[in-house]
């Protein structure tokens, strides 16, 4: 069992990891704006001008899926998991930052569009990281 694991953790890579956690993050972030919506429609304002929170409920959910299956690709055809997360949450900060100000809407809204940006941004960081190269095993004397 170890073994198995040890093989599925080597060939997802700290890139797939963290392109699975985002997309699982995303999936279930969507998820629960389609079933109950949660946060503040004040912040959403200009996004729920362009389409319902159901449509950005399942555009998350869409991110979400591309990046967990580009965990699985190798390194550096992966790229459309990151970019598909960036491109989810960028719109939801830039919402969120344009309540706040110039709109005036919501006191709150440059936290969320903080925290919207920062769940983006790692994506941008992290596409340009290279897989750290494989340990080599000393030769064994025998």
């Amino acid at each position: 069992m170890r073994a198995a694991v040890r093989r599925l953790r080597k060939q997802l890579g700290r890139r797939g990891a963290l392109l699975s956690l985002k997309g699982s993050m995303a999936v279930l972030y969507g998820y629960g704006q389609t079933v109950q919506p949660t946060g503040s429609a004040r912040g959403l304002t200009l996004l729920l001008k362009a389409a319902s929170l159901e449509f950005w409920g399942w555009a998350w959910v869409t991110a979400g899926l591309i990046a967990f299956v580009c965990a699985w690709l190798p390194q550096r055809r992966d790229w459309p998991g990151f970019l598909a997360i960036w491109l989810i949450a960028t719109p939801w900060a830039m919402a969120y930052l344009v309540s706040w100000w110039p709109l005036c809407e919501f006191s709150q809204g440059w936290v969320v569009a903080m925290i919207f940006g920062a769940f983006g941004a790692v994506c941008l960081v992290a596409i340009g990281w290279d897989e750290p190269p494989a340990r080599q095993e000393p030769p064994s004397e025998t």
